[in-house]
């Protein structure tokens, strides 16, 4: 159980460390880190990364990630794995549900140094829910994936992650720091998740392991 309260601690401090943090113009470091931020994702737009970004940032979300978790539940539970199926689930939901109870406590408002091409989500800003909703489901699939090919599949969806999390500040819709918190936080939660489900089951092989040997 240290591992769940270690992992949680760190996603609840990520959270709240970064909303005691936040500024809301420049009158802190982190509000000129976060503007010097948007600056850059400003000065590198295009006619065709602003199509790019726009198709990349819905991969980060809950309307695409939810039927996608929800079909890899589905071939889990046919393979007789309803734990991984369970978690996976409960991975998204729980990130999901995290970052927006975080943005009605933090209510910081959206960035508005630089026009948007994207549509203006309606809600707070921090943290970066479709950042951190694609880190936890991601990972969620990298640790119910198996043993072949983990190399491969890790790069991928360190890409894919990577990627969402620019769209989001180069659609200036989040600033970099509700990126950055949504990221870690979502990894740390999943993280937690997998060591409180599993735990059991590990010590179980460890116990049977140690009985064949004896």
């Amino acid at each position: 159980m240290r591992k769940v309260f270690v992992a949680w601690t760190l996603c609840l401090g990520v959270l709240a460390g970064g909303a005691l943090l936040l500024c809301a113009g420049d009158q802190c470091i982190l509000g000129n880190l976060d503007h010097i931020g948007l600056g850059v994702a400003h000065d590198l737009r295009g006619v065709t990364l602003d199509h790019l970004m726009t198709g990349i940032t819905w991969l980060g979300s809950l309307a695409l990630l939810l039927p996608f978790t929800g079909f890899l539940a589905w071939v889990l539970v046919r393979r007789g794995r309803r734990q991984e199926a369970g978690f996976a689930l409960l991975a998204l939901l729980g990130s999901s549900g995290l970052s927006h109870l975080t943005k009605l406590w933090a209510m910081r408002p959206r960035p508005d140094l630089y026009l948007t091409t994207a549509e203006m989500p309606g809600d707070w800003s921090y943290p970066s829910a479709h950042s951190m909703q694609i880190s936890a489901a991601v990972l969620a699939l990298f640790l119910v994936a198996g043993q072949g090919r983990r190399i491969p599949l890790a790069l991928m969806l360190v890409l894919v992650v990577s990627l969402v999390g620019f769209s989001r500040v180069y659609l200036q819709v989040h600033f970099p720091s509700d990126v950055l918190a949504g990221l870690f936080a979502g990894a740390f939660w999943v993280y937690g998740l997998h060591a409180l489900i599993f735990s059991a089951r590990i010590q179980n092989d460890q116990g049977t392991a140690t009985g064949g040997r004896t």
